[in-house]
């Protein structure tokens, strides 16, 4: 009887949308890439880190939209639509100078990037981690900054970025893990 339980609880468990892994491809510095946990509370935002590595973590998991939410590259006119399950993801490079191009995969594909302070500071509300947000005025990509869903593989997202105070910083939507319960 036991087993039986314990396999209708795996059976609900929620499986959620993750960052799998990226890698930086070529840099001015000796940065990597890191999957940063919010288990811990930490602060991220102005000068938080100030190294050579691309970040990343997992914000709230498949989530249905109650309202449509802007973005700045992708989405259906710069919309994701009322309705849709999406994952948050946040991604940064919070280095003293140099430039950095690299990807982060995702174990879903890419709906949407909010990429400017004013698409972030709308979509806050899927944070909902241990995480402080800081210098929220901050944030988004400098003129120059580039960042691009791969044109092949749609769980791909690459990023051309010239690091420099306060740092560069996206928040990412990507689709419900297919093997995902909604949160």
């Amino acid at each position: 009887m036991w087993k039986l339980a314990t396999m209708l609880s795996l059976a609900v468990t929620p499986v959620h949308s993750f960052i799998l892994d990226g890698e930086i491809i070529r840099q001015n510095g000796q940065g990597q890439f890191v999957k940063l946990q919010t288990v811990e509370p930490f602060d991220v935002g102005f000068d938080t880190f100030d190294d050579d590595n691309l970040y990343g973590f997992d914000e709230d998991q498949n989530i249905t939209l109650t309202e449509p939410i802007r973005v700045d590259i992708g989405g259906n006119n710069g919309l994701i639509p009322q309705g849709t399950v999406v994952a948050s993801h946040y991604v940064f490079f919070d280095s003293l100078s140099g430039i950095q191009y690299g990807y982060v995969y995702f174990d879903a594909p890419i709906l949407g990037i909010a990429a400017f302070r004013n698409t972030m500071a709308s979509t806050d509300f899927l944070a909902n981690t241990t995480v402080n947000y800081i210098s929220a005025e901050l944030r988004g990509l400098e003129e120059g900054d580039q960042v691009w869903v791969d044109s092949v593989d749609p769980n791909k997202l690459w990023v051309y970025w010239a690091g420099s105070s306060p740092g560069d910083y996206i928040r990412v939507f990507t689709e419900q893990s297919p093997s995902a319960l909604t949160g």
